[in-house]
């Protein structure tokens, strides 16, 4: 188990990667921002300069370099009559916003999410032929939340500026990236950031290997060293104090838009970046106090989404990784949404009103230096490689068995090539059909689907790219849709990450084992709802 320092929201202490020379810093603080101020500025114009020729490339870097400049800029500014005046405009409109009946805040809620919604369908260009296509993708975002409305735990309770605001989120985020050029910029951006970051680590594979190793396009050549090499940062960004700065910065947006408790918002927040396992771990201490809803929405959230460690596993199979990160941010209000449907909040959450990132851990076990953080980082990627190959092999094992039996059986009934996939298919077809898959694709869709949910997205994503590589591949609008569907952790054999919860909250072990299963389909509906989003914009 990987150890970091405890970071709390107010805590004085700077981040490790701020660590100049106090006095240095007092004395020449002026000179030294003003130094970084000035290289971000030339450094901007030479980019704008340079990308005369590119139509959207000098969006990055402007909204990069302001950012930066912002922040330099806002430390030498009065800012507290700014802050007055902005927080008596926050009041303000919350007062009169708040003074409006419960139903017509609600109300009016649904009216601004149907007009983006309706207008997303209906109201925007698409490439799709028939608007029919994607209609059926907005039937299907309300046969399922219709659905967990029917099955909810309490439905008297249910949240609803919080659901409200989870699907708005998810709307705008689809739009923002597959319909304004600003928007596909900064993903296509974060997408070749991600891309060449990850490719460092074929220098290793070189060394170890050799250049024309590196160069082959095999999976098991290629995921292992990602996955250690961005565990190794990740932990890195930890004893920097990065990555809680980061985490507490996203928890915190999440906290304030869709009134969750602080715990929640960390754990939903973190799952894109660390992982379903690791992100628990960020709120550690207060696992034994959590009440059912937080730790069914925990579950759910890890289930719905993807971790960062991953994304070169499946790009390695051929997935666009643009689909992969817009389907990851996508499922993050989503899961939020659909948890509070199922299981709403009839308890006081201890981290109510406030954002913490605590791992609990000893600081005196702490990595002593930056180096000894990357290489602890690289042993438990290790872990995590061990635990893929792993399970793989015995899942593929399992499936190889299982589909003989049933093989077998169907023989004796006149069914040849009778398959646990081509059984669950057909179950699976009508979710095929709900999230927008063209009609003459459902099945070999449902299938993928089927795969996805019995083994994991692994192999379902490996049989997606054998599919596209046949004689029958999957339309475009398919392919795009199914790539943003498997995308999530939600499957039979992550269940085992209950483990991990009941380790570190022993005393709730028996609520963790009810609502485990129950955030498993939450989470693998997520990641169909933003499929089926997705597809409305096709």
């Amino acid at each position: 188990m990987t150890l970091h320092p405890t970071f709390k929201l107010g805590s004085q202490q700077p981040p490790r990667l701020l660590s100049i020379p106090k006095t240095l810093w007092r004395r020449r603080r002026t000179l030294i921002l003003g130094i970084f101020a000035a290289a971000v500025l030339a450094w901007w114009i030479s980019a704008i300069v340079h990308s005369r020729s590119s139509n959207s490339g000098w969006i990055v870097q402007t909204i990069l370099a302001w950012f930066a400049l912002g922040l330099i800029i806002f430390r030498f500014l009065p800012t507290k009559g700014i802050k007055n005046f902005i927080t008596g405009c926050e009041t303000s409109v919350k007062d009169r916003w708040f003074d409006l009946p419960s139903r017509v805040r609600i109300a009016t809620g649904w009216i601004i999410l149907l007009g983006v919604v309706f207008g997303s369908v209906f109201g925007i260009a698409s490439h799709s032929k028939e608007s029919t296509e994607r209609a059926i993708g907005l039937l299907g975002v309300l046969v399922f939340q219709l659905g967990f409305w029917i099955t909810s735990n309490n439905r008297s309770h249910i949240p609803w500026p919080t659901v409200i605001v989870g699907l708005l989120l998810q709307q705008i985020v689809a739009l923002f990236v597959l319909k304004t050029d600003v928007g596909f910029s900064i993903f296509d951006w974060i997408i070749t950031l991600v891309r060449t970051f990850l490719n460092f680590t074929s220098a290793g594979i070189v060394f170890i290997l050799s250049e024309e190793m590196a160069n082959e396009n095999w999976f098991i050549l290629h995921m292992p060293p990602s996955i250690l090499f961005f565990m190794a940062f990740v932990e890195a960004m930890y004893y920097l104090g990065i990555m809680q700065w980061l985490l507490k910065k996203i928890g915190w947006f999440f906290f304030k838009i869709m009134d969750i408790s602080g715990a929640e918002a960390v754990v939903a927040s973190g799952s894109p970046l660390v992982g379903q396992g690791e992100s628990v771990l960020l709120v550690k201490p207060y696992m034994n106090e959590m009440t059912r809803s937080e730790l069914h929405l925990m579950l759910t959230s890890g289930f719905s989404t993807i971790s960062g460690s991953f994304v070169a596993a499946y790009t390695a199979l051929g997935v666009p990784s643009r689909n992969l990160i817009t389907s990851a941010v996508m499922s993050i209000p989503a899961s939020i949404a659909i948890s509070k449907v199922r299981f709403p909040e009839m308890e006081e959450p201890v981290t109510k009103g406030v954002v913490v990132v605590d791992r609990g851990e000893d600081p005196a076990k702490a990595p002593g230096n930056l180096m000894h953080a990357w290489f602890r980082g690289a042993r438990f990627g290790l872990f995590i490689v061990g635990q893929v190959i792993g399970n793989t092999l015995a899942y593929l094992s399992l499936l190889a068995l299982l589909n003989n039996l049933l093989t077998w059986i169907g023989r004796g009934f006149g069914i040849q090539d009778l398959t646990l996939v081509l059984i669950l298919g057909y179950v699976f077809y009508p979710l095929a059909f709900l999230i927008g898959i063209p009609r003459d694709e459902l099945l070999p869709v449902a299938q993928l689907l089927a795969t996805k949910f019995v083994s994991n997205e692994l192999l379902a994503y490996a049989n997606l790219q054998t599919l596209m590589e046949s004689d029958n591949p999957l339309s475009e609008r398919a392919y795009t849709i199914t790539s943003y569907a498997l995308c999530g952790f939600a499957n039979l054999s992550s269940l085992a990450v209950q483990s991990v919860l009941i380790a570190l909250a022993p005393d709730r072990a028996q609520v963790i084992v009810k609502v485990a299963f129950s955030a498993l389909i939450c989470g693998y509906v997520s990641t169909l709802q933003t499929a089926a989003i997705a597809g409305m914009f096709l």
